[in-house]
């Protein structure tokens, strides 16, 4: 038996490891799941027989060194700042290692003695990094195999609520971390290229500058810019691009409901307010109001937003029990983020019935004999339930597939990297493929930036 070594059994791991130990009798694995919590180990692996929960921690060098050592490849599930004394120890013990995460400096540091040693360290191979970088090379090299030049690549990606759980007007739960959510767009100024010219937009503008996607089945969505839309331009081989723009998604009308709290400041995660545990989220919001002898809470959010009371702004802000004084925010010295975290999770958490959806969308421009062209790449997912979300299947499915290709000799050129040789997403794709996991691609009129064209 070859021995597969999990390390975190959290949300994300529940789709790759029900896919290992679905094909464990015909590959020879066992799998070693191995988590701080053993209880959460043991529920994941559900008794299987070639499965055995560990409690590990990581910070723990000989219980870390004794499973790495033990194992024929390593799966780290961990945050991402917690993946590089297990890939230090992989190269100790000559053992492969597969990642979601992105690439960081220290982890890219390791390429030399991954490469010297020949071992493959596969990172961003989940969804967003991963999925999102392995159907866009396919295209993209399919594309250049022709003789095309690419013009514009645009890419953007969502965990969103599925159509039958979508109930509140924000049309928006948390499907993964909360915090990212509230955090999101924080940093700098998201910055991309449009026709040649480098763009910026500010944090306080983000939410007002959205593009317009329609997915066929599914509707209108936006997408705002994500933070470093170019992180990936010479990765892809697309130095000389024209437009190149990477977003995140979401239902029409959130970004401008949730600019409203970018403007009042509850997004900050810089400072922390005095006595937050005592405050009420009447209190809260209030402190970011100008003091009025008359005006109540609700008058001053709406002049200060410049909403009227029948707006749907105006609904989407009542829905959230924002301005009752009976509810407290029971969190110590917590920053406006934090506070607005709790807030948005008391009517944003996915319901035991609820469901989640992932949607994916690549407009591909480019020229081809002389003729400008323009392909079109579409794909949603839908959660199963609770464990089994969108969310895990398209984070964790990549993953183990990776992983059981890696052990197979399937996929073989060493070193740190990311998914994008045809060896690694070719296979992967079509795989993924049979669990739902599948891109419509629609040749569609070239749509270029500038009007005087055409």
């Amino acid at each position: 038996m070859r021995n597969v070594l999990i390390i975190g059994a959290g949300r994300s791991a529940s789709s790759l490891i029900r896919y290992l130990l679905s094909k464990s009798n015909d590959e020879k694995l066992h799998l070693t799941v191995a988590d701080l919590s053993l209880d959460l180990a043991k529920l994941k692996t559900q008794q299987h027989p070639n499965a055995t929960p560990l409690a590990l921690n990581i910070f723990n060098e000989v219980e870390r060194k004794t499973a790495i050592s033990n194992a024929s490849i390593v799966i780290s599930m961990l945050p991402a700042h917690l993946h590089i004394e297990i890939a230090k120890d992989c190269l100790s013990f000559k053992k492969h290692l597969v990642t979601a995460s992105y690439i960081s400096d220290a982890m890219q540091a390791l390429n030399e003695e991954a490469l010297k040693n020949n071992l493959i360290f596969m990172n961003e191979i989940g969804l967003d990094p991963g999925i999102d970088h392995m159907s866009a090379m396919k295209v993209i090299d399919e594309i250049r195999a022709k003789g095309g030049k690419m013009l514009l690549f645009e890419s953007f990606c969502g965990g969103l609520v599925a159509p039958e759980s979508d109930n509140n007007l924000w049309n928006y739960k948390f499907t993964w971390a909360p915090r990212n959510v509230v955090l999101a767009g924080q940093g700098g100024a998201a910055k991309f290229i449009q026709e040649g010219t480098y763009k910026y937009i500010p944090y306080s503008a983000l939410f007002r500058r959205t593009e317009f996607l329609e997915v066929e089945g599914y509707g209108k969505f936006e997408a705002y810019s994500n933070r470093d839309s170019l992180k990936y331009r010479s990765i892809y081989g697309l130095d000389n691009i024209l437009t190149l723009y990477r977003g995140t998604i979401r239902r029409v009308g959130y970004s401008r409901a949730w600019n409203m709290f970018v403007q009042l400041g509850m997004t900050d995660d810089s400072y922390i307010i005095e006595d937050s545990e005592n405050m009420s989220y009447r209190q809260f919001v209030n402190s970011f109001l100008p003091y009025h002898p008359t005006d109540s809470v609700e008058i001053k959010t709406r002049l200060i937003l410049k909403i009227d009371q029948d707006d749907i702004m105006w609904d989407k802000l009542l829905e959230l029990d924002l301005f009752n004084p009976d509810k407290k925010v029971n969190l110590p010295n917590a920053t406006p983020a934090q506070i607005l975290e709790k807030i948005l999770s008391d009517s944003w958490a996915l319901q035991s019935d609820d469901k989640d959806m992932i949607v994916m969308y690549h407009k591909f421009g480019y020229e081809l004999n002389g003729e400008k062209k323009q392909i079109d790449s579409k794909m949603v997912c839908i959660g199963d339930d609770q464990t089994y979300t969108a969310m895990a299947k398209t984070v964790g499915l990549p993953v183990a597939i990776a992983a059981l290709l890696i052990l197979n000799a399937k996929i073989t050129t060493p070193g740190v990297q990311l998914p994008i040789k045809k060896e690694v997403y070719e296979p992967i794709l079509k795989e993924l493929e049979e669990y739902g996991v599948i891109f419509n691609e629609q040749k569609v009129p070239y749509f270029g930036y500038n009007p005087d064209l055409f």
